[in-house]
C-alpha cells in the first residue's frame, strides 16, 4: 500500500511530502487518516531536539482518527471501522501490562515516535487498543453531529487529562486546579466538571481563560496579571468559601512550562496532590521537603491506557466534553506553516490537520 507522509529528515528542517510502501502484517491495521492533531510534544520533537525513539527520517503525529482500510491476518473484522488510535499503545502481553502498568510497557508503540505517525495519508499500527467509533451518521450515536476528524484530539489531548483525573481520585465536592488552560488543560477542565468538582483554571492567555470559563471553570485566574501570592490568596479564598480543605484539592500541571510547574508545586498544601501532565525539558527548582512537611503527593502521568478511551469517547459524543470550541482545522499541506504558527504562539486552539 502506498502511503504519503510528511517526513522530518532532521529537526527544524521543512517537512517533505514523501511516498513510501507499507505492508500490513499480522496483528496490524492500516488506517486512512481522517484527522491528526498537532501536540506540544510534536513541537518538542521538531524544535527542541527532544529525541524520538525511531531515528529520522520520521513522520510525526500521534493524535489520529480514521478508518481501517486494511488489516492483517486475524484482524480482518476491523476493516471499514472508524477508529481513534491511542497515542500510547501498550503491548498487552508483558508483565507490566499484566499488572495494569501499561503506561510503562517497554514494548509500547507511540505513533510519531516509535513508528511513522499520523501526519500522513495513512497510518500503520497494531490493532491492540484501537477505539472503535460508532456510526457517526446515526443521530442516536452522534447527536451533536461530530465528524471523524474532530475525534482525533481524543488521542492524547482529551484522554491524557482523563487518566490524570482518574488516577487522582477527583470526585464530587473536590477542587481541581489546572495550571494551563490550553489544549490538554482546556479538556481537563471539562472532564473535572463532569465529576461535580469545583474547577479553577490558571493561564497567561485571557482568551483561553474566557473559553474555559464558558466550559466548566468556576474561577479563572490570569497569572500574567497576578503574582504567585495573589494567585494563592484567590485560591484559598475560593476554597474557604466552598469549605474545601487542602487535602481535597487536586492540582494538574498542564502548561508544560517551567513557570507553570513552579507555580503548581508552590500551590501544594497539607495533604495536597499534584499531577504533572505537561512536559518541558527546562529544569525547575523546587523544595522537595514540602512533600514531607505537607504529607503531599506528586505523580507523573504518561498518556492514557487504551481501556479508558471508550469512556472518553462517550463523554465527547454525549456533549459533556466539547471539542469544537477548542479546535481549529487546517489542511495537512499547511503543516510547515502550522508548526511555525504554533511555535510562535499565533494559534491558541488545538490544530487538527486534515488530508486533502
Amino acid at each position: 500500500m502506498r502511503v504519503d507522509g510528511w517526513m522530518v529528515n532532521a529537526p527544524g528542517e521543512p517537512m517533505v511530502l514523501t511516498t513510501r510502501d507499507e505492508v500490513v502484517g499480522s496483528g496490524e491495521a492500516l488506517i486512512e487518516v481522517a484527522g491528526s492533531g498537532v501536540c506540544h510534544t510534536d513541537l518538542g520533537f521538531y524544535y527542541d531536539g527532544i529525541p524520538t525513539r525511531h531515528p529520522y527520517p520520521l513522520t510525526l503525529g500521534h493524535e489520529v482518527s480514521g478508518r481501517v482500510v486494511a488489516a492483517g491476518i486475524g484482524c480482518e473484522a476491523w476493516e471499514g471501522r472508524g477508529v481513534v488510535v491511542p497515542a500510547v499503545i501498550p503491548c498487552g502481553r508483558c508483565p507490566a501490562c499484566a499488572t495494569g502498568r501499561g503506561a510503562v510497557c517497554p514494548e509500547q508503540i507511540f505513533p510519531g515516535n516509535d513508528v511513522h505517525g499520523g501526519f500522513a495519508s495513512h497510518l500503520k499500527v497494531p490493532v491492540t487498543g484501537l477505539c472503535e467509533v460508532p456510526d457517526l451518521t446515526d443521530a442516536h450515536h452522534n447527536p451533536h453531529d461530530l465528524d471523524l476528524a474532530s475525534l482525533s484530539v481524543i488521542a492524547d489531548a482529551v484522554t491524557t487529562p482523563y487518566q490524570a483525573i482518574e488516577r487522582s481520585g477527583l470526585g464530587n465536592g473536590d477542587l481541581a486546579i489546572f495550571v494551563g488552560a490550553g489544549g490538554v488543560g482546556g479538556f481537563g477542565v471539562q472532564i473535572a466538571a463532569t465529576r461535580a468538582a469545583s474547577v479553577i483554571a490558571i493561564d497567561v492567555d485571557a482568551g483561553r481563560l474566557e473559553l474555559v470559563n464558558e466550559h466548566g471553570a468556576d474561577l479563572v485566574l490570569n497569572s500574567a496579571e497576578l503574582d504567585f501570592r495573589e494567585l494563592r490568596k484567590e485560591i484559598r479564598h475560593f476554597a474557604a468559601e466552598r469549605e474545601i480543605p487542602t487535602w481535597r484539592q487536586r492540582i494538574f500541571e498542564t502548561s508544560g512550562t517551567a513557570a507553570g510547574q513552579t507555580t503548581a508545586f508552590g500551590l501544594l498544601e497539607h495533604g495536597g496532590y499534584l499531577s504533572v501532565v505537561g512536559f518541558t525539558k527546562d529544569k525547575v527548582n523546587v523544595r522537595l521537603s514540602n512533600l514531607m512537611a505537607f504529607h503531599a503527593t506528586v505523580e507523573g502521568n504518561w498518556g492514557c491506557l487504551p481501556e479508558h478511551y471508550p469512556a472518553v469517547l462517550a463523554l465527547v459524543l454525549s456533549g459533556q466534553v466539547q471539542l469544537e470550541p477548542f479546535v481549529e482545522r487546517r489542511f495537512m499541506s499547511s503543516i510547515n506553516q502550522t508548526f511555525a504558527d504554533l511555535h510562535e504562539h499565533k494559534v491558541t486552539r488545538r490544530v487538527i490537520l486534515v488530508p486533502e
